[in-house]
């Protein structure tokens, strides 16, 4: 009777809180400027067209070291809670022996022979839940260390898809500058022939040659860091680099914009959009059973344990048995229960203050992204007009100093406009599609929770 209402009691009561989620204070509205409503982001880098990027994004995800490391964290969380779990249960052992003994001064006697064979049982009954709770902080850290994998897979996909942009608009500029140093070689040519004549002054000459040596200097500055950005992108997806010039020597050759993707219009949604706010707030559940856990001290713990065993001795058998109830209640321990239960709530307040962090570091990423955004699509509609218009003036100037009507000067400050201008344009483009990088990332990168499944 007594073991029944132990059970009972066992049943009931549970130390510490249940968890509730903390209520965070969030804005109603994005208050930058953002292109509408929410939609699938799920493989958001799709939206580029560009296949090389999704033929290195898709190695990415297949072999990296980052997301190696987040699953062994799961499969270790999971052993966690596993172990966590088995406490709940009984514990059984079973053990055998055989041995011989004797006396080594008088061996006449012969040799005692013992076989002993038994069962040892115990099962800690979890009176006030302190198995249980400890049970339930596993079970959240694991869901914790699984939102840290997809945070790790959105996180890569960012970098994966910023350096192939980098590495794009690297080749663009480079492209650009030796375009220039071969128009400016031309001009070398001639102004040195008409210098040598005695039509034009032999600093004209000099002027053009420096001008030119400037810029294939840059161009090949622009070479190294494309040729930079390759070994990034080799670490980056594992491929082998010859394989990798060959999927990106099929990517497109321009800076395609990514398809418009909409973004949520309640910055509440981002609590389970984005895997970091999630393993946060995972994270503070898993330190608020651990509370309970610390609390658990407090009480009695109550054990049932038996065994039962069969010993033979020179063909005498015998077979004890033993069963009985355990109990066990903390006395006097010097404060440290009460210690352990400060240290546990202040784990708490710091897993809050983390959680709260990541919310409100979510909310600026993301009005970051948007108002970065929002600028460079203006800047660049400016960019664009400077540089036709740095264009058309170079032509002209160029066209003036072929027939006499400029000098070297005029032309090569016309040129240095122009580039600065051109360059610019493709720096803003390189901004933009980095910024729309940023913001899938900021809103989740397509990772979403469905039905307590992650996706």
């Amino acid at each position: 009777m007594f073991i029944l209402m132990v059970c009972c009691l066992s049943a009931c009561a549970i130390v510490g809180s249940d968890y509730q989620r903390p209520a965070v204070r969030m804005q109603e509205a994005w208050q930058a400027p953002h292109p509408g409503n929410v939609s699938d982001l799920t493989k958001w880098w799709a939206t580029f067209n560009d296949h090389a990027l999704d033929a290195l994004l898709e190695a990415a995800q297949k072999d990296n070291p980052t997301l190696s490391k987040a699953l062994a964290a799961i499969d270790k969380a999971r052993a966690k809670r596993e172990s966590a779990g088995a406490s709940l249960f009984p514990q059984v052992n079973a053990d055998a022996s055989k041995t011989w003994s004797g006396d080594a001064k008088h061996s006449q006697q012969g040799a005692t022979r013992t076989i002993t064979g038994g069962l040892d049982a115990s099962w800690e009954l979890d009176l006030f839940g302190k198995n249980r709770r400890n049970t339930e902080s596993a079970e959240y850290l694991q869901q914790a260390r699984e939102a840290d994998w997809h945070d790790a897979r959105v996180s890569l996909a960012a970098e994966v898809a910023t350096a192939y942009v980098d590495y794009r608009a690297s080749r663009l500029k480079q492209k650009y500058y030796e375009e220039q140093a071969a128009s400016q070689t031309k001009t070398t040519e001639l102004t040195k022939i008409s210098a040598d004549a005695g039509f034009t002054a032999p600093a004209d000459a000099r002027l053009a040659e420096a001008s030119t040596a400037s810029t294939m200097d840059t161009a090949l500055a622009q070479k190294a860091e494309g040729d930079v950005l390759v070994k990034t992108l080799v670490s980056l997806t594992g491929l082998d680099e010859t394989e990798l010039l060959r999927i990106l020597g099929q990517g497109a050759p321009e800076l395609s914009a990514p398809v418009s993707f909409k973004v949520t219009e309640v910055p509440a949604d981002l609590l389970r959009q984005r895997p970091d706010i999630v393993s946060a707030e995972r994270s503070l559940a898993s330190t608020n059973a651990l509370i309970g856990v610390a609390e658990g001290a407090r009480y009695p713990s109550f054990s049932l344990g038996g065994s039962i065993s069969l010993t033979g001795t020179n063909g005498v058998t015998t077979s004890p048995w033993s069963f009985g109830p355990t109990l066990s209640l903390p006395l006097f321990d010097g404060g440290k229960i009460s210690a352990d239960i400060k240290s546990a709530k202040a784990d708490y307040a710091s897993a809050l203050a983390t959680y709260q962090q990541a919310v409100r570091t979510a909310v600026k990423e993301v009005e970051q992204a948007l108002v970065r955004l929002d600028s460079s699509d203006k800047r660049q509609q400016e960019a664009q007009k400077s540089a036709e218009g740095y264009r058309a003036y170079f032509t002209a100037t160029e066209q003036n100093w072929s027939v006499g009507g400029a000098s070297i000067l005029d032309l090569e400050t016309a040129r240095r406009s122009t580039i600065s201008a051109e360059v610019k344009l493709i720096e803003l483009k390189q901004a933009r599609l980095e910024y729309w990088v940023a913001l899938y990332k900021a809103v989740g990168g397509g990772w979403k929770e469905v039905d307590g499944e992650t996706k």
